[in-house]
């Protein structure tokens, strides 16, 4: 029995367009074409995308819409203008509508076979394309998103083409009911287990429907803004490197590899914890650092102001083998892991990189550790004698394939190390970057990558913004949060789902916003949603 009709094959190729002062490269602008189009596993013929990161390869080659959508947005809009194509599909059809058609289910289409694997990325291209901003966000409260499809079979597809559906999907999750459960509020726990155990949902949608498991089970931080803390100890490390160590009343316990962050004079800086349990943070001196100069001048009885320990690099349960594995100063977050693992039988790897031995801070308390463990390997590396570390000198350590690799250090570093393990076959790697995320602007060319700094152009007159991570503060001008951090090049990361974004949420450490538009789904306490944020007092962020 038939369950539609092909109406448009649409394709079209990624070009640049000027959107916002930027210039954007996207292939959301599709046409009609005439005859048969060959559907592959990674693509339809003729057809291309301009962000691959959300957009195209197996499990979205192809996207298909709905006339009854068009008839929908035709009526909401008050427009008679759109035509095929229009909202960047490759197949426009008479049926499959979004709350009828669930993951998983397959389509027999011409001499091709698709399945469904995910509901649209509602991105703003589709909004840029349609002249309507509000749209991505309008497509996920309307219900209407549209929905993806991997190539099962290869074949030609043509308009007129009868839909003939070959199987169903398990768990009889739509994908109007995924859309919403990964943007608007009121989550069924349940729904979310259903979707995780359904193979053919997409695996970036699956990754984030069990982050968003965690986060039902995720404890909130332990205290709300920031909190005086006493310093009980200052301790010299190296001769750039001093611990600082922190009491306070029913302090809670904070889990090993989490940070700090600090509310200083003229600056909010973050550290990480370097042991566990405890709050102790190591510190490198930095020429010109504010932050860490006003540190290295505590005294025992100093009072700071803390916000409580976050961050998700923290060492997981188990009993499967573990690598540590930092360069520099990223040695206090697996330190702290080294501490907790104190009394385990689980084989863990220590390896550890520096400029010289005067310069590996902390030393002789990460060999002590590792000296009262059973099963404990310990390798460290000296680049001013050994040479950068480097896969081939990992590979000779007989690194074991199923550890879980925890890294800490410079980009450059992490960046090797990534590749280094990949290579090898450990593929469970955890990592964290001392300052911002990179940047993540899918679509955005011609950016030049440059370090935070205050924006260009007349001062801000309104509440004071201070990014934490990358040390700027500055006053607030017309515009959104995200705007403001653009301005200062603090690294943002968005894809801009008008108000539905989980990629710009970003932990609210102290201050009150306001939001224009209000979202469809509210961040939680304690959370920023930069892309509709004004701030209403003095406010920090966690980036």
């Amino acid at each position: 029995m038939s369950a539609g009709t092909v109406l448009s094959v649409n394709v079209g190729l990624p070009k640049d367009v000027e959107w916002n002062g930027r210039t954007v490269h996207t292939g959301v602008w599709k046409q009609p074409v005439d005859g048969p189009v060959t559907v592959r596993r990674l693509n339809v013929d003729g057809d291309g995308q301009g962000d691959l990161g959300g957009h195209g390869g197996e499990q979205r080659a192809v996207l298909v819409y709905q006339l009854d959508s068009y008839r929908h947005w035709e009526q909401h809009f008050g427009r008679d203008d759109l035509v095929y194509g229009q909202f960047g599909e490759n197949l426009t059809v008479d049926g499959l509508p979004d709350d009828e058609v669930c993951i998983g289910d397959r389509y027999r289409i011409g001499t091709a076979e698709l399945e469904v694997t995910q509901p649209r990325v509602t991105c703003y291209r589709v909004g840029l394309r349609m002249g309507e901003p509000e749209l991505p966000s309008l497509l996920v409260s309307h219900h209407r998103p549209g929905f993806y499809c991997r190539v099962i079979t290869e074949g030609e597809i043509t308009a007129g083409d009868s839909i003939v559906k070959t199987a169903t999907g398990p768990g009889a999750l739509s994908v109007s009911d995924t859309d919403a459960l990964l943007y608007l509020p009121g989550r069924d726990v349940e729904k979310l287990r259903t979707a995780v155990r359904i193979p053919a949902l997409s695996p970036g949608w699956q990754g984030s429907f069990r982050d968003l498991l965690k986060e039902e089970v995720a404890p909130k931080p332990a205290w709300e803004g920031f909190r005086e803390l006493r310093v009980e100890e200052v301790v010299a490390e190296t001769s750039d490197v001093f611990s600082v160590l922190l009491s306070g009343r029913d302090l809670p316990t904070a889990q090993a590899g989490q940070y700090l962050t600090f509310r200083l004079p003229g600056a909010v800086r973050s550290y990480s914890l370097s042991t566990s349990p405890g709050y102790r943070v190591s510190v490198k001196r930095e020429p010109h650092g504010v932050g860490s100069a006003y540190m290295s001048q505590l005294q025992p009885g100093s009072v700071l102001e803390v916000a409580a320990p976050r961050g998700d690099f923290v060492l997981e349960e188990g009993t499967g083998s573990v690598l540590l594995l930092s360069a520099g100063i990223g040695v206090t977050p697996v330190l702290a892991m080294l501490h907790s693992l104190e009394g385990t039988s689980r084989e863990v790897w220590w390896v550890h990189a520096a400029r010289t031995p005067a310069e590996y801070a902390l030393a002789e308390e990460a060999h002590e550790l590792l000296a009262r463990l059973p099963y404990a390997h310990e390798q460290v590396y000296y680049s001013s004698t050994d040479g950068r570390l480097t896969k081939d000198k990992l590979v000779e350590l007989g690194l074991p394939s199923d550890a879980t690799a925890y890294v800490c250090g410079p980009q450059s570093f992490m960046t090797d190390m990534q590749e280094a393990l990949n290579a090898l076959g450990i593929t469970r790697v955890r990592t964290e970057l001392f300052g911002a995320l990179a940047s993540l602007n899918p679509g955005v060319i011609g950016e030049t990558t440059r370090p935070p700094h205050q924006p260009d152009g007349a001062p801000g007159t309104g509440p004071m913004v201070t990014f934490a991570r990358s040390g700027i503060s500055t006053a607030m001008r017309d515009g959104s949060l995200l705007e403001l951090a653009e301005a200062c090049d603090v690294p943002t990361r968005w894809s801009c789902r008008t108000g539905v974004c989980h990629n710009c949420i970003t932990p609210l450490l102290a201050g009150e916003l306001s939001y224009s538009p209000t979202p469809l789904e509210p961040p939680p306490a304690g959370q920023a949603l930069l892309c509709c944020s004004r701030p209403t007092t003095d406010v920090v962020l966690d980036m």
